[in-house]
């Protein structure tokens, strides 16, 4: 274990995060508010923590599977302990399991709030809380790659233990190359949104906060209502930039190189078709809770948008819907989005090879001599990224159980239990019932917020990591 090199990037981190921070920090100077100075405190605690750290580069940068886990879960949680502090601070949030439950809900893009009311926070840490979604969306370690060279080529351990999905590879051969294209991409679908929100009339601090929170597919509001008060435009811009987000960023850059066919591969057409049959069943299900049929296709369609991509905006209480509405919706809780975007759940490629898996096992029982292998998009899927797959599942299953059994025991009900978990491990904010769309998660007990703290970072990170922090067998030389 390198540990000199884990110490050295947990002090870039560091420093990386001050520097986030003059963001809410300009923002608290243009609009006079107090909370420059908890703000600037915290700079000051950053980069004096990050800089002891990495005043002296270790000799030895060589980084494995191993120090990649590591390196990625300890700098998630280092960036939130930290980042809690300006909302403690300042008196925003004082309790820091509330700051810190907030802080991890916006790095991980989860979206869920322990605040009863948004619009009285001020304005500087609104904004800290959507840039949070934002640097968390694509992956801190992914911009920490693409603007600070570490240790070569093996620094594709870090993204593969960050990047969401079955399985990572490179867009092209060096890995700060592909690091400064994902991002590229990410802040000019950024920058688009924020265009088509200030067309539509939507103020600047509005629309700078709303297309942060939509490109970390993260959800947190600015208002009380979500964006339930905006216009029928801004909603649908929203919507499909949600939809957008939501796609593995690899088919961009394919199609930005013209390879159309590979970039429509069998996960984004599932993931379309999904979203289009949820929004059809779903709308011919609540056509008349609302005045028009195009008035319900617009409120169901962004409710869709919003969960399977996991970012957690409403613009209605689908709590509220039938059965059968809700069912869909929690069911797309889990589905997710696709593997290499800013979206959590369990991924629409995972839930592919899942199905592939079941087909093959049921063949192989009539017919137990027969060799066959699972495909996809024509091209043979590894034995590993199937064991890969299953095991996910398994940890998934366990780590969901688990939780659901821990905050049991504050006494609430199963439904809001069960949801507040998948909110969770699934990284989505809402879920039903006391965790519902207009709700919050502040009355749980302050162990319960741990255990969901843990699942938001396990959930993010694709539950391994996390894990890996807790076996013995990951600290030994």
């Amino acid at each position: 274990m390198n540990y000199r090199m884990i110490k050295y990037i947990l002090g870039w981190i560091l420093v990386f995060e001050a520097f986030f921070l003059l963001i809410p920090g300009l923002t608290a100077v243009i609009y006079g508010e107090r909370a420059i100075q908890p703000i600037l405190i915290t700079i000051a605690v950053c980069l004096v923590a990050g800089g002891l750290l990495i005043i002296k580069k270790p000799a030895n940068t060589e980084l494995y599977s191993r120090e990649g886990y590591v390196i990625v879960s300890l700098s998630w949680i280092v960036l939130s302990l930290f980042g809690a502090l300006p909302f403690t601070l300042s008196g925003a949030i004082p309790r820091y399991i509330d700051a810190l439950f907030e802080t991890v809900s916006g790095f991980t893009t989860t979206g869920a709030s322990i605040l009863p009311e948004v619009e009285s926070l001020p304005k500087s840490l609104i904004m800290w809380r959507s840039f949070t979604h934002w640097v968390g969306g694509m992956g801190v370690l992914v911009f920490l790659m693409a603007f600070l060279p570490l240790s070569g080529g093996q620094n594709i351990h870090i993204m593969k233990a960050e990047s969401p999905g079955p399985s990572v590879s490179k867009l092209v051969p060096r890995v700060r190359t592909t690091a400064l294209i994902l991002y590229s991409i990410y802040f000019v679908l950024t920058f688009l949104q924020f265009l088509f929100l200030l067309f539509g009339g939507m103020p600047v601090f509005d629309s700078i906060n709303t297309a942060l929170a939509t490109a970390g597919t993260g959800g947190f509001g600015i208002k009380n209502d979500s964006l339930g008060s905006y216009s029928p435009y801004l909603q649908n811009v929203t919507t499909v930039f949600m939809l957008l987000f939501s796609i593995n960023f690899t088919s961009y850059y394919l199609i930005i190189t013209k390879k159309f066919k590979d970039a429509f591969n069998r996960e984004v057409r599932t993931f379309l078709i999904i979203v289009a049959a949820s929004i059809g069943i779903i709308t011919y299900n609540v056509r008349g809770m609302f005045g028009t049929i195009p008035e319900a296709l617009r409120h169901v369609s962004f409710s869709v948008a919003s969960i399977i991509s996991t970012t957690g905006f409403s613009t209605a209480d689908f709590d509220l819907w039938p059965e059968l509405s809700r069912t869909i919706l929690v069911l797309l809780m889990f589905i997710g989005a696709c593997a290499g975007s800013t979206g959590g759940g369990i991924k629409v490629s995972r839930v592919i090879i899942l199905f592939k898996s079941l087909s093959k096992e049921l063949q192989m029982m009539i017919h137990p001599k027969q060799i066959k292998k699972i495909t996809m998009d024509s091209k043979t899927v590894e034995h590993e990224t199937v064991r890969a797959v299953n095991s996910f599942i398994v940890c998934y299953i366990l780590i969901f159980v688990l939780s659901i059994v821990a905050i049991s025991i504050d006494n609430h009900d199963l439904i809001t239990n069960f949801t507040a978990v998948a909110a969770a491990v699934n990284n989505i904010g809402p879920g039903l019932a006391m965790v519902g769309p207009t709700q919050n998660f502040a009355f749980f007990s302050p162990i319960s917020k741990a255990v969901l703290i843990f699942d938001m970072l396990a959930g993010r990170l694709e539950l391994f990591p996390m894990l890996l922090l807790l076996n013995r067998a990951t600290w030994k030389k």
